[in-house]
């Protein structure tokens, strides 16, 4: 079970770590799910939070069968890696 939650009321998937909130901003359109920024706290930078946080964000977003817009650079350069997301870009 993913420790990433789904902030309905503020647009944005939320893991804690350590006491500081890392998280992926994101609009909501019809099947369409645009992440537009993310943002780890430099506490928990190079930690692997923000990779953490995409995971469970995309896993989440294809149990809703949602597709992909990634104007978020990091949220689309996580996917460039990570092949078995490649197929919810819309």
């Amino acid at each position: 079970m993913s420790d990433v939650r789904n902030n309905e009321a503020a647009n944005r998937f939320e893991l804690d770590t350590a006491g500081h909130l890392a998280v992926a901003y994101y609009r909501l359109a019809p099947g369409i799910i645009t992440f537009t920024h993310t943002e780890v706290p430099t506490a928990l930078s190079g930690q692997g939070i923000g990779s953490k946080l995409a995971r469970g964000a995309l896993e989440q977003v294809r149990a809703m069968k949602l597709k992909v817009v990634a104007q978020c650079p990091f949220i689309a350069a996580y996917i460039g890696k990570h092949a078995e997301f490649s197929d919810l870009l819309k």
